[in-house]
């Protein structure tokens, strides 16, 4: 399996892809409207069906006919009987218009039969709870009695058979759709995307003929848009990311490489039987989009989309640089605001946290003090460098906020954790006490008070530790620290 996405190109909403939107829309509302109701009709009627005496009687029938046209369905399908499967094989069963036909001239089920009276009930009753056919009458149908009916060649292209399928093809519709539709414009590009499922469903009803089964999707004109994508940048390199089986990596390479990529692919999974996927589909359209645009750019120079431009300047750098700057040029109040725009492009930065805060520092009573301390407060890193930042700037802004330190109740908690990680007990047994009295019924109180006693033990400091056995009875009675101080 091989797939390659573009990685290279966005949409311009300034000139919008309405005519992929549209496609992507048409899709959508055939798969969720009568595609879908036609699904629930089915299976209704499938449960009448799995409770009549239908499956006894037809399903070994049906399952000895595929062996006698040595079907490479007819192991599986024997299996499935086996195991009383009646879903998939009456699935089956409905899509073999050759045992329907034999079976509707009572050839299988005969007038001679014991209970000949009672299948015949149940099998008018089960057809006609069966919906009118919509996905099999507009899907091309492969069968080697079938009628020619070549509007099946555009109608099967918007017609899907799950969710997935064609969610898959709407996103690569999406991707290499508006791409080629600002190159071509929009009326052309519809007709190339109609032309395209064409081709596919041409070689498609040429290489599948009289295999059985019917063939729907997009994935033919999205593949021939594949193709177009190809074609239309030729030897630009364009970054794309793609998976080849189970490797998948990021490379940059010229477009037009992808399309003998993308035909091998095609071919070697047709080549190796691949079921339930139209690959020749896949290669009509591949073959058809990559055509039609050779042609169209023999006779006309298309204006290309462009990949986005280079991006300018960091912002976070421009501002961090002219803080510095300014800083330098003993410019504090200009270097703080400058600093202040950084921390927030860059809100976890802890470098631009610190120079924030010893700037601001200059004015202990401005909220930029405060402000820039509960940020580095709030850092998530655990590691030795963020605790010991996080422990120095507490016992600065203790010393120098103005009118006086503004901690919050989650901070304290948060801070004596930390602080006790650090082994800067002191601090954290204050933050501890002063959490006690500022909010005694703080969620975060318990655990907050028995990893600092917790700590202090693993630090040998018992009395210490001790200390917070009042406070843990009342708060903690079952965690396992106020238990160890119970026993020591």
């Amino acid at each position: 399996m091989f797939y390659a996405i573009p990685l290279e190109s966005r949409p311009s909403w300034r000139n919008p892809p309405w005519v992929t939107v549209l496609l992507i829309l048409v899709n959508m509302l055939v798969f969720w409207g009568p595609q879908r109701a036609e699904e629930k009709a089915q299976a209704l009627a499938a449960q009448f069906y799995a409770q009549s005496s239908l499956p006894k009687l037809e399903l070994p029938a049906f399952v000895d006919w595929l062996q006698e046209k040595r079907s490479p369905y007819a192991a599986t399908a024997r299996r499935m009987l086996a195991r009383g499967q009646v879903e998939p094989l009456l699935e089956g069963l409905q899509q073999d218009q050759a045992f329907l036909r034999r079976l509707h001239a009572d050839a299988v089920i005969r007038p001679t039969h014991s209970q000949y009276a009672a299948w015949k009930r149940d099998r008018q009753q089960y057809e006609r709870q069966l919906p009118a056919p919509f996905t099999t009458r507009w899907s091309q149908d492969h069968d080697k009695d079938a009628g020619f009916t070549p509007w099946t060649w555009i109608t099967a292209a918007f017609l899907h058979g799950s969710t997935g399928h064609l969610l898959g093809n709407m996103l690569f519709l999406f991707l290499f759709g508006f791409s080629v539709e600002l190159a071509l414009g929009r009326g052309l590009y519809l007709g190339f995307y109609l032309l395209g499922a064409i081709g596919a469903s041409a070689l498609a009803a040429w290489a599948y003929a009289g295999q059985g089964g019917y063939g729907l999707g997009a994935s033919g004109a999205v593949s021939a848009l594949m193709g177009m994508y190809a074609v239309m940048y030729r030897l630009r390199r364009i970054r794309f990311f793609y998976q080849l089986f189970f490797y998948f990596n990021y490379v940059t390479a010229p477009a037009l490489i992808l399309l003998p990529a993308w035909i091998a692919n095609e071919l070697l999974q047709h080549l190796l039987g691949g079921q339930g996927i139209a690959y020749m589909a896949h290669l009509g359209g591949l073959l058809t989009g990559a055509l039609l645009m050779a042609i169209v750019m023999r006779r006309r120079r298309l204006r290309l989309p462009e990949a986005p431009a280079a991006q300018g300047p960091d912002p976070f750098e421009q501002h961090v640089a002219a803080a510095r700057r300014l800083a330098a040029e003993m410019k504090f109040e200009e270097a703080c605001a400058q600093w202040r725009v950084a921390a927030a492009l860059r809100p976890d930065h802890a470098e631009t946290l610190r120079a924030w805060f010893n700037t601001a520092k200059l004015w202990p009573a401005d909220e930029d003090f405060h402000r820039a301390a509960r940020r580095i407060f709030r850092l998530k890193p655990q590691d030795p460098a963020t605790l010991e930042l996080q422990h120095a700037s507490y016992r600065t802004y203790l010393d120098h906020a103005k009118p006086g330190a503004r901690l919050r109740p989650e901070d304290m908690a948060r801070l004596a954790r930390r602080f006790t990680r650090a082994q800067q007990f002191g601090d954290a047994e204050r933050l501890c006490q002063a959490l006690i009295k500022s909010a005694p019924d703080h969620p975060e109180l318990a655990e907050t008070l028995s990893m600092c006693a917790g700590g202090l033990m693993q630090a040998g400091r018992r009395e210490q530790a001790l200390g917070w056995l009042p406070h843990l009875l009342r708060l903690a009675p079952d965690a396992m620290v106020t238990r160890m101080l119970q026993k020591a």
